[in-house]
C-alpha cells in the first residue's frame, strides 16, 4: 500500500486530492492549518495533521508524524496557496512577501523536509502544485504569477538534482478554478489593489473568465494522481480543459506569434485611463 502527504486540504483542490487518493486505496497524510477543517471522511487510511506551510516547525513535526504513522512516504503534493488580483504598482511589498512566503518558499521548505526520506529510500515522488500561469502568465495577477514560475524553476532544477536518488519531481498546472477559494483566501490583501486607473480592464477581465472554460477541482485531483502513479520522467500536467487548450496553444505558437495572439486576447479593448 503506498502512502502520500498532501498539504493544504481543507479545501478545494486539496481536499479533492485527499478524497481522490483515499478512494484508491491509499494511505493519506492530510495537512491543513486546522485540522478537521475540510471534513474528510473517518478512516484508519487516513491522518489529519497540522502543517502551516510558513512554519518550519509544524512542517518538520507533520513530515516525522506522517513518516510514522504509515511507515514511510512515497508521494509528496505540495498544493497549499494563496490568490492575489491586483495591479502590481498598487500591491503593497508586504504582501508580496507574503505570497512567495506561502507559494513559494513554503513548497521548498516542505520539500527541503521531506527529501532526505526520500533520498534515504531512493525513492519518491514529490508533485509540486503550481497554476496555469505557469503555461500562459495572465495580467492583473503578476505577484502570483512569479511565485508559481519560481516554483516551477524550483522544481525542474530539481528533477535534475534528485534523479540519481531515484525521486521524481512532478509539476500540475491547474486551470481557472471558479470553485475554488482564490479570491477568499487573499483576505484583506486585495483591498486597494486595483485602483480606479485600472477598473475597466480588471472588470474586463473578470468577465471574460466568467464565460471562458474552467477547471474542476476533481480534474485536478485526477491529474495529480497521473503525475503521481505514471511512473514516467514526464515533468509538466496541464490540469483541466482551459489549461491543456493553453498548453496546445503554446506549443503552436512559440515566440513572437505566441506573444501577438496572447496580447491581442488579454490586453484592454480600450485605453483604461478612457482614451479609447
Amino acid at each position: 500500500m503506498k502512502n502520500v502527504l498532501i498539504t493544504g486540504c481543507s479545501s478545494g483542490y486539496g481536499h479533492a486530492t485527499a478524497l481522490h487518493f483515499l478512494e484508491r486505496g491509499w494511505n493519506v497524510v492530510a495537512t491543513m492549518r486546522t485540522p478537521g477543517k475540510g471534513g474528510l471522511p473517518a478512516s484508519e487510511r487516513l491522518r489529519e495533521l497540522r502543517l502551516d506551510v510558513t512554519d518550519r516547525a509544524s512542517i518538520d513535526a507533520a513530515v516525522r508524524a506522517g513518516i510514522a504513522a504509515f511507515d514511510g512516504i512515497d508521494v509528496v503534493v505540495n498544493n497549499a496557496g494563496i490568490g492575489l488580483f491586483g495591479a502590481f504598482e498598487a500591491t503593497p511589498e508586504k504582501t508580496t512577501r507574503e505570497i512567495f512566503e506561502t507559494n513559494t518558499f513554503g513548497v521548498m521548505a516542505v520539500t527541503q523536509a521531506v527529501i532526505p526520506h526520500f533520498r534515504a529510500r531512493r525513492a519518491g515522488t514529490l508533485v509540486n502544485v503550481t497554476s496555469s500561469v505557469g503555461i500562459v502568465p495572465m495580467p492583473l495577477v503578476a505577484v502570483y504569477v512569479a511565485s508559481k514560475l519560481a516554483v516551477e524553476g524550483f522544481t525542474e532544477s530539481l528533477s535534475y538534482e534528485l534523479s540519481c536518488f531515484g525521486v521524481r519531481t512532478k509539476i500540475v498546472e491547474p486551470g481557472y478554478g471558479p470553485t475554488t477559494s482564490f479570491i477568499a483566501n487573499s483576505g484583506d490583501r486585495m483591498n486597494g489593489t486595483v485602483p480606479e486607473p485600472y477598473a475597466p480592464y480588471a472588470q474586463q477581465l473578470m468577465g471574460g473568465m466568467g464565460a471562458a472554460k474552467s477547471t474542476s477541482a476533481l480534474e485536478v485531483a485526477q491529474t495529480v494522481w497521473l503525475a503521481a502513479t505514471d511512473g514516467s520522467a514526464r515533468l509538466r500536467y496541464a490540469a483541466g480543459p482551459d489549461a491543456e487548450e493553453l498548453a496546445a496553444m503554446r506549443r503552436a505558437s512559440p515566440g513572437e506569434d505566441y506573444l501577438e495572439q496572447m496580447r491581442a486576447a488579454m490586453g484592454p479593448k480600450s485605453d483604461p485611463r478612457g482614451g479609447g
